[in-house]
């Protein structure tokens, strides 16, 4: 999996940059990380009066913590973690996303002087967050404990979101051949592995992981990382296993539903 690929907070068209997460319960889920993760926070009001958390390691800012939309509330749906993409134009990104073969969830939207905000979705699902940076460049840390450390999405459609991706952030990739015939594929910016994509059964019942984008966080230790987690109410849904040259890897569902990994580095 990944190395870091840029000094931090610095990323490159077409890196993974920046990672949040959507939940019911703000307070409850900064609780439940800070006891996995050790991260402090900053409180700050959103637009509508509720709030969010920033989330910190010392003084590096590494997530956010926000609460759902009130769509997504009425959904009655779990927490979400999302994953954003580094564009040099988001715009330009988004125009991009139909001829593709996916849509456009979220138009391109400027957050202040942070910087420009897309959604969009490959073919076969994920949704993608797209991100031009202004003022907030991204993660301040990646690849390190406590931090964003890798994503991969799982997808029905493997090769038809590789090529979305290609035209997106003119992607090169690595496939690695698999026991089920099948590969899993890296993309790449600049030489370096960024991202994973694999293929999963559309079939929740069929055992072969969650669909959409996975979230991997750095953790020096998979299995004090799990005890931790238990103990703050996680659910274990993958056993901590060894993948060749990645290292032990397990994932888990926090208290509201979100789904995340663990990645010893």
């Amino acid at each position: 999996m990944a190395e870091p690929v840029k000094e931090p907070g610095g990323f490159s068209h077409g890196e993974p940059c920046w990672i949040d997460v959507q939940t019911r319960d703000v307070a409850a889920a900064t609780l439940f990380y800070a006891a996995v993760f050790g991260w402090q926070y900053k409180d700050l009001p959103t637009p509508d009066g509720r709030s969010y958390s920033q989330a910190f390691l010392d003084d590096d800012l590494v997530t956010v913590i926000a609460p759902q939309n009130p769509h997504q509330e009425a959904l009655g749906g779990h927490a979400q973690w999302n994953v954003y993409f580094a564009a040099d134009d988001a715009r330009a990104v988004a125009e991009e996303a139909v001829p593709a073969g996916g849509e456009v969830q979220f138009c391109p939207e400027d957050v202040g002087e942070t910087g420009t905000m897309v959604f969009v979705e490959a073919p076969g699902g994920g949704t993608t967050g797209v991100w031009q940076a202004g003022t907030h460049k991204g993660t301040a840390r990646y690849n390190q404990p406590g931090a964003f450390a890798w994503a991969e999405l799982m997808t029905p459609e493997p090769q038809a979101a590789v090529g979305f991706f290609q035209q997106l952030f003119g992607h090169e990739v690595t496939e690695y051949p698999q026991d089920d015939g099948g590969s899993y594929t890296t993309l790449m910016v600049n030489g370096a592995e960024v991202a994973g994509i694999a293929k999963a059964d559309p079939d929740p019942d069929a055992g072969s992981g969650t669909l959409g984008w996975q979230i991997y966080f750095g953790v020096s230790s998979v299995a004090e990382a799990i005890l931790a987690a238990v103990a703050a109410g996680a659910e274990v849904l993958v056993e901590p296993f060894a993948v060749e040259e990645a290292g032990t890897i397990a994932t888990l569902k926090d208290p509201q539903g979100g789904v995340f990994s663990l990645l010893e580095v």
